[in-house]
């Protein structure tokens, strides 16, 4: 018979959700489209949400994003993001959040959690930044993101 002290108890189910959704160059427009699918994902059990990059904006211009960031830990798509963990008392990962940098022209592309009290528990800033390139089409992250 094992001792109680040692057993191991079997881990807790957890149930996760990715959201899908297509970000417009309107943060306000892409912020309303999250909130509903955040809360259709708890009200069916979601206990961990997670969102898409960018799904707070997806701009015309690459610099469309420079324009949107935020200071870290203030702001209305971190005040979203806290907010909308905090009333369905979920986790939830936070896509990524335009950031500051020291830099006018750069951002951090910040992925942030959030506990179901709504305080931010993590920030990972993207580390690899895509690039692509091939004759005349070219796409350079690094132009508008600071490497994390």
């Amino acid at each position: 018979m094992p001792d109680p002290q040692t057993a191991q108890s079997s881990p807790t189910p957890v149930t996760v959700a990715a959201v899908q959704m297509v970000a417009t160059p309107l943060v306000e427009e892409n912020l309303a489209s999250a909130e509903r699918l955040i809360t259709l994902a708890a009200e069916k059990g979601a206990q961990l949400v997670c969102l898409p990059e960018y799904f707070c904006l997806m701009g015309r211009r690459d610099t469309d994003k420079v324009a949107a960031r935020e200071a870290p830990g203030d702001g209305p798509i971190q005040a979203f993001l806290a907010r909308i963990a905090r009333e369905h008392r979920i986790w939830l990962i936070g896509g990524t959040v335009p950031l500051a940098t020291d830099s006018l022209e750069r951002v951090w592309n910040a992925t942030l959690a959030y506990d179901p009290a709504g305080v931010q528990v993590a920030r990972y800033d993207k580390i690899h930044l895509f690039s692509f390139s091939r004759g005349t089409d070219s796409f350079e992250e690094a132009r508008t993101i600071q490497a994390g």
